[in-house]
Formats: C-alpha cells, structure tokens, sequence
C-alpha cells in the first residue's frame, strides 16, 4: 500500500449523512443509481446532497447494468460527478471520458482474479485502464451492499495495475484486519456503517474511519 488509505462511504441517501461522512474524514460518498438497492437515491435528490458535502469529498455515482449513454445523461445535470462505479455481469473496455471508471468485481476465487486479470490486460492493450477496480464479495443476483466478506485472502497478493479498492462486508471492528491482510488503496463501506439500509450511524461512521487511518499508519 502506497500512501494513506482511502475511504468511500457508500449508499449515502440524505443530505445529513453525506455532510456528516466528510466532516468525519471520508475521501468519498457513493450515491447509488440503482432503483432495485434498498440505498437507491433517486436523481431529485441528489443535488441537495452535492451541495452538502464538505469541500475535497469526492461524489461517486454507482450504477448498475446500464448502458454508458443513461449513465452520462444521468450524471450530466449535476456537473460534480466525475467518477463512475459500475456493477454487472460483463465488463469490456471502453472510453467513458471525461467520466473515470471503477468497475466492480464480485470474488469467489481464483477464476474470478483471472477474470480481473483479464480484463485489464484488454484495457490496457487498448490504452483503457480504468480509474480503479473495487472488488467486493460474491453474493448470486446482488450488486454490492450485501455484508457478506470479500475474500480477503486471496486478494493478498493479488496484483492488479490499477489501485484496488476493498469492498464487502467491512465494518469498524474488521477494517483494520482487512486492511493489514489486503493492503488496498481504498476502502468502501455501506451496510457497515449503518444503523438501517441508507441510514448511516454517526458513531459506527466514526469508528469505521478512524480504525481504517489508524491501520493505515501500521
């Protein structure tokens, strides 16, 4: 790991939430497109939320299936969203610029690191890397925001080209673990933090952050 670690704080649906997480140290918020999560945050909604953010908190929009044109024309309103993260079963490489991309990844195992490998190495032949890869636990037919773990261990030593970012069932009282094990560039957390699906705790939000920055240090 290079540097300190960064924090995504994801789901966020209110305004108070989002003020709240960059006040208490977050890099980013994740506010999520997708009418079927339970943290879903329709687009009405979302520039009250930009607006409450404190300065240097990076808003990401998370998606889910959809094809690059919704997406642009559902960012393109709000001006403040510049970095996308995608979900889905099938990933190939585009140019989405000026949008930067983080394609989410759901691991099961080693046949699910090659299939990270392989992607980049068509980005890359194509001079497409995307922005960062998440990877996140695979749980059949859900898109992130499960609880379940990742698999910490096999991703290790995993070296991808692109900085990783650690999803999948993180809290306050494991980040630490998973960052010494993992040593990604970032984190992202939602039900963790939670006091209700899209609800953040104020404390477990606290915490989270705290421990992440603490174990960063070590």
């Amino acid at each position: 790991m290079i540097g300190p670690v960064r924090i995504k704080i994801c789901g966020v649906t209110t305004e108070e939430d989002g003020r709240q997480a960059g006040l208490l140290g977050a890099d980013a918020i994740g506010l999520n497109f997708y009418p079927s999560s339970p943290r879903y945050i329709a687009p009405a909604g979302v520039a009250g939320i930009l607006r409450a953010l404190p300065p240097f908190v990076e808003p990401v929009g998370v998606f889910v299936r959809l094809r690059w044109e919704e997406v642009r024309q559902l960012v393109q309103p709000f001006g403040r969203i510049h970095t996308v993260q995608w979900h889905g079963e099938e990933h190939e490489a585009e140019d989405i610029s000026p949008l930067r991309l983080i394609p989410a990844f759901p691991v099961r195992d080693r046949d699910s690191l090659k299939g990270i490998l392989h992607y980049l190495d068509s980005c890359r032949s194509l001079g497409l890397l995307p922005a960062a890869i998440l990877v996140d636990a695979h749980v059949p037919g859900q898109y992130g925001g499960t609880g379940q773990r990742a698999p910490w261990e096999l991703l290790a030593d995993f070296p991808p080209v692109v900085p990783l970012i650690l999803a999948g069932g993180l809290t306050p009282e494991n980040v630490a673990e998973a960052i010494r094990i993992v040593q990604p560039y970032g984190v992202d957390v939602a039900s963790g933090v939670e006091s209700s699906p899209g609800r953040k705790d104020l404390e477990k939000m606290k915490r989270f952050i705290g421990n992440a920055r603490e174990a960063a240090l070590k």
